[in-house]
């Protein structure tokens, strides 16, 4: 990967293949970790057997100012206003730069991860812990696998960081990218751990739904600028000068 940059840290082509394998392996990574996260909950062993004592470390250690943050930071990537954030966002970003592509990627990405996040949740049936460890008891009815908050702000973040870097890349751009990004998913992942809505498993399910989610969007993104960089290069002037007049 180190030839894939040059000297100013900048990525050489960002319309190579590895860019596609890179993305390739993105999907084959979460897709990974979200399976073995759900056979550790199915089997309720390996880091399921974390849930229960993280949980109850949280929840013994809430305050009632960090309660108060936490429950904001909640209730803004909720289903209720986080949707509203990114149709405003995707609207404003496509009409600045009179380019639907990104934007509508972005939007068909929180589709796919939230489809996704309600089968697996009504398939999967996992009960939410216990109402003792609810910050409000009762304030969630829906299944607990995965965590639909972490899933719904690890895409946001994970697929617009990709799309804005993507267009300027660079080493230490990217390096800000994962460092923000990962501050905030770990933000929002751990105020549904620390409120009592979820597990640990549910969390990290989310995120590794996530990372399968951006790397589709990696692999789509790649491969139509490979294809428009080689229709480009076809139709450059000069390309016929080489060739033999017709008759």
């Amino acid at each position: 990967m180190r030839g894939a940059w040059d000297r100013r840290g900048e990525l050489r082509d960002p319309t190579s293949r590895v860019a596609v394998v890179v993305g390739l392996v993105l999907v084959a990574l979460g897709a990974a970790v979200f399976l073995g996260v759900l056979d550790a909950v199915q089997e309720r062993d390996d880091l399921a057997s974390a849930d229960t004592p993280v949980l109850d470390w949280l929840v013994a250690a809430r305050g009632p100012a960090l309660t108060a943050f936490l429950t904001a930071v909640s209730a803004v990537t909720g289903p209720s206003v986080l949707p509203v954030v990114v149709l405003v966002a995707c609207l404003a970003w496509g009409w600045r730069t009179r380019s639907w592509w990104q934007p509508g990627l972005l939007a068909a990405a929180m589709v796919v991860s939230t489809l996704v996040s309600v089968t697996v949740k009504a398939v999967v049936a996992r009960p939410r812990p216990p109402l003792s460890t609810m910050s409000v008891p009762g304030s969630e009815s829906t299944y607990s696998f995965p965590s639909g908050h972490t899933v719904g702000t690890a895409t946001f973040l994970l697929v617009l960081g990709y799309l804005v870097w993507i267009r300027n890349p660079h080493r230490r751009s990217l390096v800000l990218w994962v460092l923000t990004t990962s501050a905030g998913i770990l933000l929002v992942a751990g105020s549904r751990l620390y409120l009592g809505y979820h597990f640990l498993t549910d969390v990290t399910a989310g995120l590794a739904l996530a990372v399968a989610v951006l790397g589709g969007v990696v692999v789509v993104d790649r491969r139509r600028a490979v294809r428009a960089a080689r229709m480009t290069a076809g139709s450059r002037p000069g390309d016929d000068a080489g060739a033999t007049p017709a008759g």
